[in-house]
């Protein structure tokens, strides 16, 4: 089918772009005919119409551009115009190319006829002899041209449009720069005022699959100039002074904990080389934590106040501001390959941990507490009963597990807030040293499998990752009533003298924490209020946060999460949503029944079967391990194997029976399963 803007059945594109054809409505466009198209703006969302271009605009732009005849082909159906004022040229995209006009992807997508096209400026050419494409290399003559173009950040690199256009594509916006010096922001800048299209998306290699598998393999070797090892420099044995420890900096250097005198797998060690750039660099200091963006800019009403971020009048695909496409790939690294990478740590040797499922919380206290307890060991759980004579235990789910203990964690008086939460400020708590093992819980949980907590507040992560002196509270973060209704009033006060009446109620406290201020003007009640914030938030509960902080340093989580933040956000901030797992085979009334589940038909939830199933209210975002399966079985009712994350469907002659089976098996089990922990609790 032809494209309804420019008539023409060709399917390049590079040249044209995606060709896209939407046969319930008998459509079909090139994207460029249609993103350059002079009267349609992007009203809908991306995946509405035709990347986000509403049918009935589309229709209604083909039928202005029917009223308009091509400059170039003399035919109707010229949906795009030179922006030059008081230029009438009209033509089709194609047309366009081939009068070498010029179409900016940027802005307001503008466009240029041939003789108001923008043209690269030289003050004095000095290239007597032909150069090299530094792309193609093939020999051109160094003129500025439509065909031509040249570098604006080296001015020996000069390039084909059509070479420029290939590599943009390709590339994308992360990885598209000057091929001689390798900026981006000028280089981006000049290439789209001179028509490149630069997608905004990750480079074709990016997007290969196991691209980079071999990044994944870890250095095994010892090379300090004397190995000790009478085994030799690649033997390795965990648990034992010839356990191979890797640089802490590069992880391409080893050496056996002998050959280097360390004690324990917990030291660090860097290799010579890095040691050396470290100290002659005299940077041998605490990383320098993360700046919050525009921090100083930052008022305290925009602190209590949220805003919604500004709609842009026309984008392109995957639309994002073009600031925050350039923050770099390392911020966009999946957090699923992060604690991968992470769970390398986590050694054959396994460490069983017995848990008594109606006293969580105390059995995983006394597990990890135990000396032989090694956060880098593989767990295994087994279940045992209080107050059991036989001393039967029972195997159990590790993922399972770690849900329990997520949920204990969220709901326990460490921390404070309804949704989202910060820490509490408890003296007993931090007496036994408990705000620890919750950081060391959280990390072990995320590294070994488990869920991630997703209740934390952004103020909390904050604090984690730019430090507590670059993080500003909001009232959402006060879970106190009373101070929260404080921060209210001062807010609220529409005169100095109400202010300073309200001052005064609260004189007691505000002397308390220290947040007593000289009132000149009405505008100094919100720097009294960030007084408030910051102390009630953040200041209240330094020594807690501390101590969690410390905990969360385990397996190197913290680090991680400093690194990079935006990936960790997700995790750590928003609890997941559940789908359809997808490596469930979809086979007859079980697919029936989770399309039921998914709408709402049924009393059962997705989060449900989760559970039943594997024990986790959640995916993990390592995934599980080992991977959940399905099985049918001759049974009457579902059969959940925690510990293999397996269910076990019944065979039944009907999809009815087949529902009620499934809803009453996991209802009820999932049911007895709470009342005998609130039974334990109430007792």
């Amino acid at each position: 089918p032809a494209c309804v803007f420019c008539r023409k059945n060709d399917d390049c594109p590079n040249k044209y772009g995606e060709k896209k054809t939407k046969e319930k409505w008998n459509l079909t466009v090139h994207y460029y005919c249609l993103l350059m198209s002079s009267g349609i703006w992007q009203r809908g969302k991306e995946e509405e119409g035709v990347y986000g271009f509403l049918i009935e605009d589309i229709r209604k732009e083909v039928n202005r551009a029917s009223k308009l005849k091509c400059c170039v082909c003399k035919k109707n159906g010229a949906s795009i115009g030179c922006v030059a004022p008081r230029c009438k040229r009209s033509y089709h995209f194609p047309c366009g190319l081939q009068r070498e006009c010029i179409f900016q992807f940027t802005g307001n997508f503008a466009s240029f006829c041939w003789n108001h096209r923008p043209v690269q400026i030289i003050t004095s050419n000095n290239y007597r002899e032909s150069l090299p494409c530094t792309i193609c290399l093939e020999f051109i003559e160094p003129i500025p041209s439509y065909n031509i173009l040249r570098s604006p950040c080296c001015k020996n690199a000069w390039f084909h449009r059509d070479c420029l256009q290939v590599q943009a594509i390709n590339a994308g916006v992360f990885f598209f720069r000057c091929t001689i010096c390798s900026n981006s922001d000028i280089f981006q800048k000049e290439m789209l005022r001179m028509g490149i299209h630069i997608p905004e998306k990750d480079a074709s290699w990016e997007l290969e699959e196991n691209a980079y598998q071999e990044l994944l393999q870890h250095h095994e070797r010892c090379d300090v100039r004397r190995c000790r090892c009478k085994e030799g420099r690649d033997y390795n044995a965990p648990d034992s002074k010839w356990e191979i420890k890797r640089c802490q900096c590069c992880g391409s250097s080893g050496t056996h904990l002998a050959c280097s005198s360390l004690r324990s797998w917990e030291q660090n060690w860097e290799c010579l080389e890095c040691r050396g750039i470290i100290y002659n660099s005299g940077e041998f200091q605490k990383a320098k934590k993360h700046v919050l963006p525009n921090s100083n800019n930052v008022g305290i009403t925009d602190c209590l106040l949220e805003e919604s971020s500004p709609k842009l009048p026309r984008q392109s695909p995957g639309s994002q501001s073009k600031d925050l496409l350039r923050q770099g790939s390392k911020f966009r690294r999946n957090v699923s390959t992060l604690l991968i990478e992470l769970g390398f740590q986590i050694k054959k040797k396994t460490k069983r941990l017995y848990i008594n499922k109606a006293n969580i919380w105390t059995s995983a206290l006394d597990a990890f507490r135990n000396r032989n307890f090694n956060p880098s060991y593989a767990i295994e759980v087994a279940y045992v009963i209080e107050n059991d004579n036989f001393g039967s235990e029972h195997p159990g789910s590790k993922q399972e597990f770690l849900s329990l203990l997520m949920q204990h964690l969220e709901n326990s008086s460490l921390f404070e807030g309804s949704l989202s939460k910060n820490l509490s400020l408890n003296s007993q708590a931090l007496k036994e040293n408990l705000y620890y093992e919750a950081g060391k819980m959280l990390a072990i949980s995320l590294v070994h499998g488990g869920p991630s907590p997703g209740f934390f507040s952004k103020t909390l992560f904050n604090c984690l990752v730019y430090g507590p002196e670059n993080t500003q509270p909001i009232l959402d973060d006060v879970s106190d009533f009373d101070v929260a209704q404080i921060i209210i009033r001062i807010n609220t006060a529409t005169t100095i003298a109400d202010l300073k009446s309200v001052i005064n109620e609260c004189y007691n406290y505000l002397e308390l924490i220290g947040c007593l201020r000289l009132i000149t003007t009405l505008s100094d009640k919100y720097m009294l209020i960030k007084d408030i914030l910051v102390y009630h938030v953040i200041q209240r509960v330094q020594a807690p946060f501390e101590s969690f902080k410390q905990g969360l340093k385990t397996l190197g989580v913290l680090e991680k999460i400093q690194a990079y933040p935006e990936a960790f956000c997700s995790i750590l901030c928003h609890k997941p949503e559940i789908h359809t797992l997808p490596d469930v085979k979809a086979l007859g009334f079980w697919n029936s029944y989770l399309q039921a589940v998914e709408d709402g038909k049924s009393t059962t939830t997705m989060e449900d079967i989760l559970i039943f199933a594997t024990g986790c209210s959640s995916i993990p975002p390592a995934g599980f391990k080992p991977t959940p399966s399905i099985e049918c079985l001759h049974v009457d009712f579902p059969v959940g194997n925690k510990c293999n994350n397996c269910l076990a469907i019944p065979v039944t002659n009907t999809y009815k029976e087949f529902q009620e089976n499934m809803d009453f098996t996991i209802r009820n089990t999932l049911k007895l399963e709470k009342e005998e922990s609130s039974h334990y609790i109430g007792h």
